[in-house]
């Protein structure tokens, strides 16, 4: 058997509507459905190469020579693919991101999605989009949201089939710029996978929950309407909500820090004094903070001038993933 080998790209993504929480764990199937956006300019590089010499898989992963769960988790995820394809062959991974990673940039999303897609054209396989966006899902969650292009609404399901993320509406759909505020760039202590399996322990779940599917309807009307009003009130309530779920679960997880406090403080202070603009939060501290592509630069610099800023990142709306020629 020749070496088999491919190189994908994918963007990360941030949530308009949250994902937080498994129907069922070994699958990632979600409580309730998610609205993102990709990133454009934020994404993983992987390069996967099936070979028949290897006895084992192995990855390097920002340099860096990944052992222990995580080799196992790409691993398993590879296995996935090998199934598929009816093959064993071991494999060797190259990845690389161009963003912190574990800092609240779903950098697990653009890794798994670049995977993913690489590993089915490195064996030839032929999968649709859907059933590209389920695979990845089984690696992270939010992988499947990377997947398809611009703005994605990945649909809960119930099974692994019906569980996968789709596009609503094109890049040029509407010109929105995310605005990353770090306020850190250390790795987070408590990963989402691990903080997925709290989410059920907070007495506030359960009614997270079941509010999900308004919040879903009035994310994606503002989204497609380009009703910014509507869509800044939907996005920043549905971020606090989950924080509250991540806080009030056992273990609690406290992600933000003082300075994410401010941000959103000074979020809520400048859209009150006309400018059009949102804060969202993943799990970790650092804030997300969207407004129309004109305002971007006038975002960056309100942002940075706040105390505990350590630097930004920009990013408008992301294609999906693609294959490098």
């Amino acid at each position: 058997m020749p070496l088999l080998k491919a190189t994908a790209c994918a963007c990360s993504n941030i949530a308009f509507i949250k994902y937080w929480g498994n129907r069922d764990d070994a699958l990632r199937i979600p409580v309730n459905g998610s609205i993102s956006m990709n990133l454009d300019g934020l994404y993983t590089r992987t390069t996967v190469t099936f070979d028949p010499n290897l006895n084992a898989d192995s990855a390097l992963v920002d340099g860096r020579e990944m052992s222990g769960g995580g080799m196992t988790r790409i691993s398993h995820h590879l296995d996935q693919v090998r199934r598929r394809a009816g093959v064993e062959t071991r494999a060797r991974i190259e990845s690389v991101s161009n963003f912190p990673a574990g800092v609240g940039i779903a950098s697990s999303a653009s890794a798994f999605a670049a995977l993913s897609l690489a590993a089915v054209k490195a064996l030839d396989l032929r999968m649709s989009e859907a059933e590209l966006s389920a695979l990845a899902r089984l690696g992270s969650g939010s992988a499947s949201r990377s997947i398809p292009t611009g703005f994605v609404e990945w649909f809960a399901g119930d099974s692994h089939e019906s569980s996968f993320a789709a596009s609503i509406a094109p890049v040029d759909h509407w010109a929105l710029v995310d605005v990353v505020a770090l306020v850190s760039k250390a790795h987070k202590a408590t990963g989402s996978t691990e903080g997925h399996h709290t989410a059920a322990t907070s007495p506030l779940q359960a009614a997270r929950v079941a509010d999900a599917a308004r919040r879903l309807d009035l994310c994606r009307k503002a989204l497609l309407s380009r009703d910014f009003e509507a869509f800044a009130e939907v996005v920043e309530q549905d971020s606090d909500i989950m924080h509250a779920i991540m806080m009030t679960g056992r273990p609690a997880l406290f992600y933000w820090q003082p300075a994410t406090l401010t941000i959103m403080a000074e979020v809520r202070r400048l859209r009150a004094s006309g400018l059009p603009l949102l804060y969202t939060i993943d799990a970790g501290p650092n804030v997300h903070c969207l407004c129309p592509a004109d305002y971007a630069d006038q975002v960056d610099q309100a942002v940075r001038a706040l105390p505990g800023v350590v630097d930004t990142l920009r990013a408008g709306v992301g294609h999906g993933a693609w294959v490098e020629s």
